[in-house]
């Protein structure tokens, strides 16, 4: 038996029932666990965010090099076009959208308290008809 396993990412914030709210929406996840202080969600696929309660948190700066990059999450999606929309309806903002250059397809964005995130596209797996 391992002596550790996979654990939750934690991402501090300031109103961490709202952040919670953000993701649940974006990853179809459902709340597992809440305090005064943390909330704790999981997606369908298994993936575990929970989200601290930090009055003094300060968003990242991502891509201003001061503060940049406390945490930063990566999601696989399938069509850029229709996350962002999904995202921006959720109250995220995006951060670098333009064209990425290289084998993946990929765009920068903020949740509401300002973590940064990336989406990429997943690479189709059977070749197109036509």
């Amino acid at each position: 038996m391992a002596l550790f396993t996979a654990g939750v990412v934690v991402l501090d914030c300031a109103e961490p029932e709202k952040l919670a709210e953000f993701y649940t929406a974006l990853l179809d996840a459902e709340q597992v666990e809440a305090t005064a202080n943390r909330v704790e969600i999981r997606a369908a696929e298994g993936t575990r965010l929970a989200f601290r309660r930090d009055m003094n948190a300060t968003p990242p700066s991502w891509p201003r090099p001061e503060n940049s990059l406390q945490v930063h999450l990566d999601f696989l999606v399938e069509d850029l076009d229709e996350a962002e929309r999904r995202i921006v309806g959720l109250g995220g903002r995006p951060l670098d959208t333009k064209d990425a250059s290289g084998p993946y397809e990929e765009r920068g964005y903020a949740d509401p308290a300002g973590h940064s995130f990336t989406l990429r596209r997943v690479a189709p797996t059977a070749p197109k008809l036509g």
